[in-house]
């Protein structure tokens, strides 16, 4: 079981998926920091959230995301998929922006940062459920007795 838990990933969506995670965390981050910026003028969002929060949220979320990943390149990869895909799920969690106020209530700009963490969480965890639905673990010829 350990030798399929720990086979690298050499495929293309293997070689992509470093370049995925960076545009995610990118696109996190600017939606956080626009958060961070403009919180007030977000429709509804509470009054005890504050810049600090918002970037404490960031840099846990981040976390996750690096310890994922630093998973995968020690070679535990189908663990290190595991934490990645809990990554890239929480980029979903702007959308909980809409369960305040609508979006015609929000700014092009939240939108626009909203949709991008959204969409590139999307992209990420896609490439990361393929690699863990099709890593296989190396075939082992029966020996004969």
């Amino acid at each position: 079981m350990a030798a399929r838990w720990s086979r690298p990933i050499k495929t293309f969506p293997g070689r992509v998926l470093p370049w995925l995670l960076l545009l995610y965390g990118g696109a996190s981050l600017l939606h956080f920091v626009h958060n961070a910026a403009y919180g007030a003028a977000y429709p509804n969002l509470p009054e005890w959230i504050s810049p600090i929060s918002i970037y404490s949220a960031w840099c846990a979320i981040s976390a996750i995301g690096l310890c994922g990943y630093l998973l995968v390149r020690g070679g535990l990869t189908l663990p290190g998929l595991s934490v990645l895909a809990v990554y890239a799920i929480l980029g979903f969690d702007g959308l909980l922006h809409y369960g305040r106020a609508p979006m015609s209530e929000h700014t092009l700009g939240m939108n626009l940062t909203i949709w991008g963490e959204v969409v590139t969480a999307g992209l990420a965890l896609g490439v990361v459920l393929w690699l863990a639905v099709t890593h296989r673990a190396p075939r082992v010829k029966a020996e004969r007795a």
